[in-house]
């Protein structure tokens, strides 16, 4: 299952529990899930509330905003610069707030600018004959050195051809890698790629000194400098102490 479908059949199963006065937190429900979706999640979420539930949701996407009954605006920034109450109300109130940054874009005074002028570039990757899956042996190019957005329905495929097909195969292409990808016919590009980084939502980290930095290895040459002062140097200290 996609995350998206699992999350939905979590929901649905709470909705046919009939559970009544429950008070549900959800953290960000509509993350990855297409606009179709989407709808269909806000429908979700309106039943449980006329259950006689109370729901709690931390959300960023506009249409769950829009079709909550009540809304508080935390900031007004992030980190040491947020941690109040901008405005709270309902959305159209939010959206008259003008100290609210929320509800400056709900009411259009500010909105992200789309670029005027594309991109382009003729050189590309190509894949093709990917069948993993519910993938129906199709061909797939992606033109390098620009922005592309592989979109769709909550399991239409696109894990599947990203990340189970091409990622895994690129890693075996330039690594050598043991990884098995998911069943394709060639992969061709014509513009060197030295390397293929995955950036997912998996955590960071699973112990109490995982961060950013010793994600990101930058404590590695932390770790390097405390080992080249005196002190550190008289005590034996190295990098890895």
């Amino acid at each position: 299952l996609s995350g998206g479908e699992a999350q939905r059949i979590r929901l649905a199963t709470q909705i046919g529990s009939n559970l009544m006065g429950v008070l549900y937190v959800l953290d960000e429900p509509s993350i990855g899930l297409h606009q179709k979706d989407n709808q269909k999640l806000i429908d979700t979420l309106r039943r449980l509330r006329d259950l006689g539930n109370t729901l709690v949701v931390v959300e960023h996407d506009e249409d769950t905003i829009r079709s909550a009954d009540y809304v508080v605006d935390m900031g007004p920034g992030a980190g040491v610069h947020g941690g109040y109450v901008v405005a709270e109300g309902t959305p159209a109130q939010i959206a008259r707030n003008r100290k609210s940054l929320t509800g400056q874009y709900l009411a259009g005074t500010m909105q992200i600018d789309t670029p005027e002028k594309r991109r382009r570039n003729s050189r590309c990757l190509t894949i093709t004959g990917c069948r993993e899956n519910n993938l129906k042996n199709i061909d797939v190019r992606i033109p390098l050195g620009v922005f592309t957005v592989i979109t769709g329905v909550s399991g239409s495929g696109k894990s599947t051809l990203v990340y189970d097909t091409l990622f895994q195969a690129l890693q075996k292409k330039l690594y050598n890698s043991r990884v098995t990808p998911g069943t394709y016919s060639r992969l061709d590009f014509d513009a060197e790629i030295d390397r293929v980084i995955v950036i997912d939502q998996s955590p960071i980290g699973r112990t109490p000194r995982s961060n950013p930095a010793t994600y990101t290895k930058v404590f590695d040459e932390i770790r390097r400098v405390f080992a080249e002062t005196r002190e550190a140097k008289v005590r034996g200290y190295k990098p890895g102490r």
